[in-house]
């Protein structure tokens, strides 16, 4: 047993930025992450997409926000696990959390929750043999845009997501072709537009019936909804966009005030358990506001915060970052 100092849960803006942040308090820290990437919903979601409303930023899409803290981040090297799902967090003494997740178990002095909306799941596409292309040439995250360059690729959704990756992959891969069950789209106006005058093939009332292939799927059946006319699509890769499921799951089991699904705080970010610690729109308190700008302030409160908890004869404020030598 080797605990860090902090272990943070959840691995979006507000995890990331109070590791950061932990690091400055010269603590040593670990993010359990149950996706494949950091970044939350900001690099799952909408990569894409402005901010508005982050400090000192007249815009910036919310992949470059995620990069931007990725860099802060690494002047400091925490540990990162990644697609690791928390199942139980259990105080074994004063100063000693064991973190349970469906992969490994985990020691820390202090744990800090920033599950933002919770632990989220693509909503799968419901084939019997989908499973199997998983991990393959079956997608429901993008990430790198460059592996699907020269391919024949096919999306299936109707939302921002979908409509936002098929834009992207345009100028990368051989061809795109968008189908999606209803006639009409539900991602924003200006994007629909993008998307009719590029050479996405949208194709519409459509949906994906079975896949094809041994080891990888090598083509589709596409079904019209209304007519129930089938037809086979070859491709090299499908991603599917039908949105995630978000949930606290096991949070609620481990002793944690929940109050309308997100985690009761008092001023120091501290839950009812002592020494854990939660920020970022996973909180709830008297006036919350669920934004990315004051998940940023709730971060560094609950460091301190934790710093102190470990170590009671630690100064709650750090000072000033530019009297530190970095």
């Amino acid at each position: 047993m080797n605990p860090v100092d902090i272990l943070i849960i959840g691995g979006g803006p507000a995890g990331l930025f109070a590791a950061f942040y932990g690091g400055m308090r010269q603590a040593s820290v670990k993010i359990v992450e149950s996706m494949p990437q950091l970044g939350g919903q900001l690099a799952a979601l909408y990569p894409e997409k402005y901010i508005y409303d982050v400090a000192g930023f007249p815009k910036v899409t919310a992949q470059e926000l995620v990069d931007r803290l990725k860099e802060q981040l690494d002047l400091f090297k925490p540990q990162v696990c990644l697609e690791e799902k928390v199942i139980n967090v259990r105080k074994l003494d004063e100063r000693l959390f064991e973190v349970t997740t469906d992969k490994d178990v985990h020691y820390a002095k202090a744990v800090i929750i920033t599950a933002g909306v919770g632990a989220f799941e693509p909503r799968r596409l419901e084939l019997p043999e989908a499973s199997q292309y998983e991990g393959n040439n079956l997608h429901y995250f993008v990430g790198d845009l460059n592996r699907f360059k020269d391919k024949r690729v096919l999306v299936s959704g109707g939302g921002d997501s979908a409509v936002d990756w098929s834009l992207m992959l345009e100028p990368i891969a051989k061809s795109v072709t968008l189908i999606h069950r209803r006639d009409k789209f539900r991602a924003h106006e200006h994007s629909v537009e993008n998307l009719m005058n590029s050479s996405v093939n949208v194709i519409t009332p459509t949906e994906i019936t079975a896949l094809h292939g041994d080891d990888a799927i090598t083509s589709v059946t596409l079904t019209d909804v209304k007519t129930k006319e089938n037809t086979q699509h070859e491709v090299d890769a499908v991603i599917v966009n039908f949105g995630f499921v978000s949930s606290l799951g096991p949070i609620a089991e481990w002793g944690i005030e929940i109050q309308g699904g997100s985690i009761v705080v008092d001023t120091r970010m501290e839950t009812k358990i002592p020494g854990i610690f939660a920020a970022g729109d996973v909180t709830t308190y008297p006036g919350k506001l669920k934004l990315i700008a004051v998940g940023f302030g709730e971060a560094p409160t609950a460091i301190n915060n934790a710093k102190v908890y470990i170590d009671p004869s630690a100064k709650l404020s750090p000072g000033h970052s530019s009297n530190m030598k970095l």
